[in-house]
């Protein structure tokens, strides 16, 4: 294998590596318990198995996000990448790099019983400071990452394994109701929450550029894609199962409000105070890396989409509203952000589906958009619903949908959507099943 298509793929696993990656797992794993491994089956799916998907998808497309996207519609393709673009940048995504950050590296040092307002306040605006610096020139970034941060992180956690395998924290726990009663099904929406998907569509494009030479064809390239893309892929998976068994084993030192609170606990029970500051000062690193990448990635798409604000105002700008949007809280963000995702994340799964199948149905905009809406009306009301709001009887309608109760509701629909544009392009005469 290529030293550089071993560099990128390291580099795409740090670049997806971050707040969301950290934090999930151990607490999918102490709310599992002794069912951490049907949970992390589902997780595997939607955490690890389609960001790689969406990778190969924006590689044999042959360019980013908008090359998916206009595939249905040219005004869907813009008003999709500025909701994944808001989602995954200035409204959850940048933000959360700075609470997990805090979490992790800054307030387990902290006097016990300390008003953490002002401490987050000066981390993030250093955090983002350093982000919005780093972003005015990410180009060296890229073997930085690859060769250097990313077999740190992986050392120590594999280290944190290590220790938990010869030293117990304790055994598994107790699976809570809802994972207990459908493992696969919650491991699977869980994995919503690592943003990894949507991170696949908006970095796709870098990874594509990484690995691209001059004269390179199309499928040569995606053939270095999909090798780097199993190499983060493996890592990721790798790392999650870790965390997972971490959290799974944690429910002895009591119930933790949110993720990053389970791997402190659990870090500082098997190495003490050393062990924290070396995890925290990896995982701020882990951080910063991914909120660099959410800036450039961002901040490239704003200045495409509106070229008269140049990218240094563009990237400023996010790095101050992301200051201020993190310092509203891990648990609040997290919160927030669940309504969104489980909105939009659907929609995402199922154009990189139907990307794989585009020239199995000649790539007609029927079945895109037969496909995409079917999808988007099951996904936007669990959306609504987990804001919330009292659907009355759409929601009524909706619960004969099968794996609607489950919040998958939108693949049936999604599947005969794609059926019912396919049969509409056949009458129209666009498709063609047989030459001759």
């Amino acid at each position: 294998m290529e030293k550089r298509t071993l560099s990128v793929g390291l580099m795409l696993f740090a670049l997806f590596f971050g707040a969301g990656n950290l934090i999930f797992p151990p607490a999918l794993g102490q709310a599992a318990g002794g069912m951490v491994w049907q949970s992390m089956a589902g997780f595997f799916i939607t955490g690890v198995g389609l960001p790689l998907l969406g990778v190969i998808a924006l590689a044999r497309a042959g360019g980013g996000l908008q090359t998916l996207t206009e595939r249905v519609n040219p005004l869907f393709g813009s008003v999709f990448a500025i909701i994944l673009y808001l989602a995954i940048g200035p409204f959850f995504g940048i933000p959360r790099t700075g609470t997990v950050a805090f979490e992790m590296a800054a307030l387990p040092f902290l006097p016990e019983g300390m008003d953490t307002g002002l401490p987050l306040f000066l981390f993030t605006v250093v955090f983002f400071a350093i982000t919005y610096w780093l972003a005015l020139n990410p180009s060296k970034l890229v073997d930085r990452i690859g060769n250097i941060l990313t077999p740190l992180l992986l050392f120590i956690i594999g280290s944190v394994l290590v220790k938990a395998l010869i030293t117990p924290v304790g055994k598994l726990g107790q699976a809570s109701p809802e994972y207990e009663s459908s493992p696969l099904v919650k491991g699977f929406m869980d994995g919503y929450l690592t943003m990894d998907t949507l991170g696949a569509l908006a970095f796709g494009i870098v990874v594509i550029t990484a690995v691209k030479k001059p004269g390179m064809k199309k499928e040569n390239v995606t053939k270095m894609v999909i090798k780097a893309g199993v190499i983060a892929a493996v890592c990721l998976a790798g790392v999650y199962g870790i965390l997972a068994y971490l959290g799974a084993t944690s429910q002895t030192l009591g119930k933790s409000e949110n993720g990053g609170q389970i791997l402190t606990n659990v870090v500082y029970q098997l190495f003490g105070e050393p062990g924290n500051l070396l995890l925290g000062l990896a995982v701020a690193l882990a951080c910063l890396t991914t909120s660099v990448g959410l800036v450039t990635a961002t901040g490239e798409f704003a200045h495409k989409m509106f070229p008269k604000l140049s990218y240094k105002l563009v990237i400023l700008v996010l790095s101050i509203f992301s200051a201020g949007v993190a310092n509203v809280g891990l648990s609040q963000l997290i919160t927030i952000s669940v309504p969104v995702l489980t909105a939009i994340y659907p929609v995402a799964i199922v154009l990189i589906i139907l990307s794989f199948f585009h020239d199995a149905f000649s790539g007609r905009q029927e079945v895109y958009l037969g496909s995409i809406i079917a999808t988007a009306l099951v996904s936007i009301a669990d959306g609504l619903k987990a804001f919330g709001m009292n659907l009355g009887t759409i929601d009524q309608i909706y619960s004969h949908i099968p794996l609607y109760a489950d919040g998958i509701g939108w693949l049936i629909p999604a599947i005969i959507g794609a059926i019912v544009g396919f049969i509409i392009a056949l009458i129209r005469g666009r498709i063609v099943i047989f030459s001759t």
